[in-house]
């Protein structure tokens, strides 16, 4: 089942990570199923791990005065998910991860992630090249936010994310993009004419 971490980790550590090496990650990890619709963290709490998906799909999002929902991060197979806030801050989570699919995770604690980070130049490697993409997704995500427009998001996100489209409801992408599902449902018919 820790298959798919250890091939993540080789491939953004750039190196191959030693069976001894593995044993202690694999120690580190905690198997868990999240049933869909079941939720890994809610707004309020302290998030108490970062999570790395094998299988199935989650939603991180936030709630506003309204009711409505603002989706910041979706999270697919050998994607980490986690609000790190919280979990760095020990403070309380603005935001809900909630499956959107049945889903198995393996998820670790901070300590223990820093422990690896540490003691294993791999794993540190990883966490360093997942820290600068994760600037660089967050930093592009801003980007998209301020300066597109609608129908220019939703091309971004067809180019990179072709899956999505087919995966999760269309209210989620909306919500994603910052549209109404209005205006997503028109600029969907317009872009796959």
């Amino acid at each position: 089942m820790h298959y798919p971490l250890r091939v993540y980790i080789d491939k953004y550590a750039a190196t191959t990570i030693s069976d001894a090496d593995f044993e202690l990650v694999q120690k580190a990890f905690t198997f868990k199923r999240y049933k869909k619709g079941q939720y890994m963290l809610q707004e309020g709490e302290v998030c108490k791990y970062i999570a790395f998906i094998l299988q199935g799909s989650m939603r991180q999002y936030s709630v506003d005065a309204k009711g409505g929902e603002h989706i910041l991060h979706f999270g697919i197979e050998n994607w980490w998910i986690g609000d790190r806030e919280s979990l760095t801050m020990l403070t309380p989570s603005r935001y809900n991860i909630e499956a959107l699919e049945d889903t198995e995770v393996l998820l670790i604690t901070s300590e223990n992630l820093q422990y690896l980070s540490t003691n294993l130049p791999a794993i540190g490697k990883m966490i360093s090249m997942m820290d600068q993409r994760n600037f660089i997704a967050s930093q592009k995500r801003i980007h998209d936010a301020l300066s597109l427009t609608a129908e220019e998001r939703f091309l971004e996100l067809l180019k990179h994310h072709p899956d999505f489209l087919q995966r999760f409801p269309q209210t989620m992408l909306a919500s994603y993009l910052g549209i109404t599902a209005e205006t997503f449902s028109r600029i969907r018919k317009k872009a796959l004419k």
